[in-house]
């Protein structure tokens, strides 16, 4: 699973079959600096979701057809998946 940042929600007038009443979301992995604040770093991916998250929403995507299988069904042609909204984090000092 990945922690990152929505930048932008994303529209497509003509949709792959399945994700006719998916919401598409642009996010950007985060890391923990080390200072323990949030960094943006990698490339950006497209999620699917259906939590209603927002731009700036900080959220969980976890990758792999069994979380699509799940939450969207086989016939999805994706593998990003929005499973939280994070309301908060926090880094235990020595955690490593």
């Amino acid at each position: 699973m990945k922690l990152a940042r929505v930048e932008r929600a994303m529209w497509g007038e003509v949709r792959a079959d399945g994700l006719e009443a998916t919401k598409l979301l642009e996010v950007r992995p985060m890391s923990f600096g080390s200072d323990g604040a949030l960094v943006p770093g990698g490339t950006t991916l497209v999620a699917l979701d259906r939590l209603q998250a927002g731009q700036g929403d900080l959220v969980l995507v976890a990758h792999g057809s069994r979380v699509r299988d799940i939450g969207f069904g086989t016939g999805v042609p994706a593998k990003e998946v929005v499973v939280a909204i994070v309301d908060d984090t926090w880094v235990t000092p020595g955690a490593s």
